[in-house]
């Protein structure tokens, strides 16, 4: 047996401080090739395929409490029904229900799976990973026949544990956990995994544990964290951003009004400085209280090129939002002022029109939990809407009858789909890094932000969240990357920014002058002596 050395990470009372996943205490399997892990009120029990045994663990202390025999040669997924032990066998294709005091078998099931990783018992019935066909199954414990799947999260499923509401389930490949509604399959918090090759999930009633194949180590994790996010993956930067404009013609541009959204410190992005040229600019707020540096020019000459620009040192981190269901508030717990001021009609939202809130009301239906109201919402929206830029920015109804959509049209439709239910929402504009560190964006990137109760505004991203997978739309749920400078947050027509964000212009000309107008952002990295830039992929224009 390897000798235990317990690394106590995290004391359990400082539970309240920590995050869905992170490490409290690790030690080593006792046996070289751990798979199946499950508890059973007092141990953990870990099955080895090498070894073919099935082991009871202290979790105090990391050592063998005692073993008995796998019920076959392969065994993996492992779970407890309250008196018995269930063993998955891969060579087989095969679910042992075994006598834990001495290996008896006392069930035989045919596995429903192409290949059986993980095992679960929900209080009632056996829940499998298959990860040949990418799918989570609940059985029938009568035959072995399936009664209900769906896809599973990631392309490589393993370890399943079930905490009494949600099922958990470990990814091999995305080196992920992730917390998986049971009956709609959607995935609503994604954990990292404490090791490179996660195998064997459990739950003991407070925290879970995952036995990693690679690092043959046990580690108890936190399950449910205090804070309601978490910071990582900081980059710093400096972002030029330019506003730029010339005239073409016979006359001149007589006034050009200029108004560059100034971005704010926010949890995920500090600003380090900021300064604008040229000097002579002044700061005005519109009635959602976003600034703006103005500047204002007169009398300017055909073909003159004049630029107002935006130099932003900022440091900015990957946020994730850890919602729990049961953590959110009611609709009732909303502020009046930001229900009043968020949940009202605009002309790209149109929640005066029968068809918005017809179909507001059809998609919410009964449910009025704040969360999973803007959750379905979510699903309309990336359902209804492929993106495509059509040119201009049509109002909610026209996108939705429509069927396609820039990520501003996404946006609106979602935002009014949330307001006419009773849920307030608004939206964020940023810059964005394209590919690497040094990169330019002239496309710029926006999405809604819903307001939840005991959250606060929480980032709900359908455009991003058009994926195939339930994990890669979870990604656009209460997560940003790093490559986002948020500049605008607002709830409509601005005074100064009308419907666009990042910037905006007004100006007069002479007859027959066309003005020419350019906005664009320039990321460069800011690195320490010694460090290396950090690197983010980009993606495609939105």
């Amino acid at each position: 047996m390897k000798p235990i050395k317990t690394l106590f990470l995290l004391a359990i009372p400082s539970l309240l401080l920590a995050y869905p996943g992170e490490v409290i205490r690790s030690f080593p399997s006792p046996s070289p090739a751990p798979t199946g892990l499950t508890f059973d009120g007092k141990h953990l029990w870990m099955a080895d395929h090498r070894t073919d045994r099935l082991t009871a663990i202290d979790p105090e202390t990391g050592e063998t409490v005692r073993e008995i025999p796998s019920p076959g040669f392969w065994p993996m997924g492992l779970a407890w029904d309250g008196e018995n032990l269930w063993n998955a066998d891969q060579k087989q294709n095969k679910i042992f229900r075994v006598d834990p005091a001495d290996g008896a078998i006392l069930t035989v099931l045919d596995s429903p799976a192409g290949r059986t990783e993980g095992l679960t018992w929900d209080g009632k019935t056996l829940w499998l990973s298959d990860s040949r066909n990418r799918k989570i199954i609940r059985i029938d414990l009568s035959d072995g026949t399936a009664t209900h799947s769906f896809a599973s999260p990631g392309q490589f499923p393993q370890g399943l544990a079930w905490d009494g509401t949600w099922l958990w389930c470990a990814d091999r490949l995305l080196d992920e956990t992730h917390m998986i509604d049971p009956e709609s399959g959607e995935v609503f918090l994604i954990a990292e995994s404490p090791g490179p090759y996660p195998r064997g999930l459990a739950w003991d009633g407070l925290t879970l544990w995952n036995v990693d194949y690679q690092t043959d180590s046990l580690y108890q994790m936190v399950r449910r964290d205090g804070d309601s996010y978490r910071l990582k993956n900081s980059r710093t930067a400096r972002v030029t951003f330019t506003h730029e404009f010339r005239g073409r013609g016979r006359g001149i541009i007589r006034e050009m009004n200029a108004y560059l959204a100034i971005p704010e410190n926010l949890p995920q992005q500090t600003i380090r400085s900021i300064r604008f040229e040229p000097e002579g600019w002044r700061e005005v707020r519109d009635r959602w209280d976003q600034r703006f540096a103005h500047f204002h020019y007169e009398a300017l000459n055909p073909e003159t090129r004049t630029a107002s620009t935006m130099i932003v040192e900022t440091e900015i981190s990957e946020i994730i939002y850890y919602i729990f269901p049961d953590r959110v508030g009611s609709l009732k717990d909303i502020p009046r002022e930001i229900r009043e001021k968020y949940t009202a009609d605009d002309s790209k939202y149109r929640t005066d029109s029968e068809y918005i809130r017809d179909l507001a009301a059809g998609i919410v239906g009964s449910e009025t939990h704040p969360y999973r109201m803007a959750r379905r919402i979510f699903d309309h929206v990336r359902l209804t809407l492929e993106y495509q830029l059509e040119g201009g920015w049509n109002s909610a109804p026209v996108v939705l009858e429509r069927g396609t959509g820039s990520c501003s049209e996404y946006t609106f439709a979602f935002i009014a789909l949330c307001r006419a239910a009773g849920l307030p929402a608004r939206y964020a504009g940023s810059i964005v890094v394209r590919g690497d560190d040094a990169s330019l964006d002239d496309v710029f990137h926006r999405w809604p932000e819903v307001y939840l109760p005991g959250y606060g505004w929480v980032p709900m991203d359908p455009q991003g969240g058009d994926k195939e997978s339930s994990r890669d739309r979870a990604m656009n749920i209460g997560r940003l990357p790093n490559r986002f400078l948020i500049t605008t947050r607002g709830g409509g027509d601005s005074e100064y920014l009308g419907w666009y964000y990042n910037a905006w212009e007004t100006f007069t000309t002479d007859p027959q002058v066309e003005v020419e107008i350019e906005a664009f952002g320039e990321w460069e990295p800011i690195t320490a002596p010694g460090e290396e830039a950090l690197l983010d992929p980009g993606g495609k224009c939105e």
